[in-house]
């Protein structure tokens, strides 16, 4: 039997509940987090500052060569060689990879570094057999003092310096190019894209 409705009552309003915000930051369970921005390309180090870095000024030495001296000879060419340490080091960082072209002028920034290469090298070889053609002359003069005099023992000491010193910058030649060829495959790997030599290199 049914209860009979109290009098005057009407029926019941019942608010719903109010949905709960969801924060911003909260993800709902099982998605994807919004992919990360690409993080922005290395800044690449513009073409002039080839020149800022004295690379065209470093192929030739700031004094002459002296041949006389090996130790003085060795240390001049340290430092000319240190040039192709820093072409290295600006093919490395400054040529751009495929994904980087057109940040920079590539084409001009490898025909700068390949003529100051090329300036290296020529003056390097150029000092190096200057320096052994200097002392295969006196080596060669001594020997036939030597032959005048062969009791002299100051001779014979002067002559076996000289013979020893000739030796020494001859190994210079086998020095310079391995020098040369780590300078030239660095240069190729980065720059054969962008810039094609002379055909007579």
């Amino acid at each position: 039997m049914a209860l009979p409705a109290a009098r005057g009552a009407g029926p019941l309003n019942v608010t719903p509940p109010l949905p709960v915000p969801v924060p911003a930051a909260v993800l709902p369970p099982g998605a994807a987090p919004a992919p990360a921005p690409p993080a922005s390309s290395r800044p690449r180090r513009p073409v002039g500052c080839l020149r800022a870095l004295g690379l065209s000024n470093m192929a030739a030495p700031s004094r002459a060569a002296s041949c006389e001296d090996f130790a003085e000879f060795q240390e001049l060419l340290r430092v000319m060689r240190t040039i192709d340490d820093r072409i290295v080091h600006e093919l490395n960082t400054t040529i751009p990879t495929a994904s980087f072209v057109g940040k920079i002028d590539a084409s001009q920034t490898c025909k700068e570094l390949y003529q100051s290469l090329m300036e290296a090298h020529t003056s390097r070889e150029k000092i190096i057999k200057n320096c052994i053609a200097q002392t295969s002359s006196v080596v060669k003069t001594l020997r036939e003092e030597r032959e005048k005099a062969q009791d002299d023992v100051a001779l014979l000491k002067q002559l076996r310096k000289e013979q020893t010193k000739l030796k020494l910058m001859q190994s210079e030649l086998n020095v310079e190019e391995v020098v040369n060829d780590r300078s030239w495959k660095v240069f190729n790997e980065r720059c054969r894209i962008h810039y094609k030599p002379p055909k007579s290199q």
